[in-house]
């Protein structure tokens, strides 16, 4: 009987190996999202009357798209050309700004304002560096209607005179240079309006300065060559450290990346300053305009010369705050433009 009932539970148990697993069931397909639209309505700032009235906006449209689909209605005004704000007392949004981050409905009002006519940033760097190159240049030369009359297209007997106008040309053919082949500029705009201001200061100051400097009546440095000597190795010095300093920031970020990073010291010595403060290619330029006083012994270049530093400290204040704000590990030895000082 045992060995009958082993091979009969045997056998059941063998069927039951055979009989099929059932099969899973398939899962039911999952439910796509639903997009919630915007419905985005354009006012004019100052009337309040409604312009544009956009139906299905997608949510993640940035600000840049509402513009190009502002620009389609209304082709005069590009997107450089416009400013959109939630309020009219409000900022102007960034044109990177996400629809749906910002603090709206589903039903969105942009407040438009027209900036006038714009251009790049690369047109305002060449206008501010070829202007007062030119200008140099033709004070340099002595021509017609700026000196007496007996004095057109002479040339100064001072060495002095050539060797300022060679440090000046060089200075700002090295910065059309690198307006061309280094900076990475952004393609933000400027109004039309403001070159008007930024290259009046440049082109005026170059044309002050060079007026004294190229004057037939002109004195040279009270200290003689040596004076002339030590503010043109200063100037020389400034000069190479601030293309180090430039070359060292286009390669800090590759072309078209928006990650911002800390800019450190690289094996070039003249980087090195990075240890000491935020913005060196402001401290290497004021350099070279004190070398390029100190070399000339001209009022107007050291006016210029406190000016530029004063608008300078400014912006490398800005930097720095900005690197600040970013940046919890950003090194606290750092000063804005001076070492331990500013």
């Amino acid at each position: 009987m045992d060995i009958l009932a082993l091979e009969a539970k045997s056998q059941n148990g063998a069927e039951a190996e055979k009989k099929p697993t059932p099969k899973p069931k398939p899962k039911a397909p999952k439910k796509a999202k639903r997009i919630v639209y915007f419905e985005v309505e354009i006012l004019d700032l100052k009337t309040k009357e409604k312009l544009l009235l956009l139906d299905k906006v997608e949510p993640t449209a940035t600000v840049l798209d509402i513009k190009s689909l502002f620009h389609k209605s209304y082709p005069k005004w590009y997107p450089a050309r416009q400013s959109l704000r939630l309020d009219p007392k409000a900022k102007c949004l960034r044109d990177e700004e996400v629809l749906q981050t910002l603090p709206v409905g589903t039903t969105a009002s942009f407040y438009f304002s027209d900036l006038g006519p714009q251009l790049t940033w690369g047109t305002v760097f060449l206008a501010e560096c070829v202007g007062p190159l030119v200008l140099y240049l033709m004070f340099y030369f002595r021509l017609p209607f700026i000196y007496s009359p007996k004095y057109d297209f002479t040339s100064s007997k001072h060495w002095v005179v050539h060797l300022a106008c060679m440090c000046h040309s060089f200075h700002y053919i090295k910065r059309v240079v690198e307006t061309l082949f280094v900076h990475r500029i952004s393609h933000g705009t400027m109004p039309l309006r403001n070159i008007f201001k930024n290259c009046g200061y440049y082109w005026c100051s170059a044309a002050w300065m060079a007026y004294y400097i190229n004057h037939p009546l002109y004195t040279t440095p009270h200290y003689g060559q040596q004076q002339v000597n030590a503010g043109l190795y200063i100037f020389l010095f400034c000069q190479v450290g601030n293309f180090s300093i430039h070359i060292a920031l286009r390669n800090l970020k590759a072309q078209g990346s928006k990650v911002k990073k800390i800019p450190y010291p690289t094996k070039n010595p003249f980087t090195w300053i990075f240890w000491l403060v935020s913005c060196p290619n402001y401290t290497y330029e004021l350099g070279s305009w004190i070398g390029f006083t100190v070399m000339t012994q001209c009022v107007p270049v050291a006016f210029f010369t406190i000016v530029a530093f004063v608008q300078m400290t400014v912006w490398a204040k800005g930097k720095h705050r900005s690197y600040l704000k970013e940046f919890r590990d950003y090194p606290t030895l750092r000063s804005s433009i001076l070492p331990f000082i500013l």
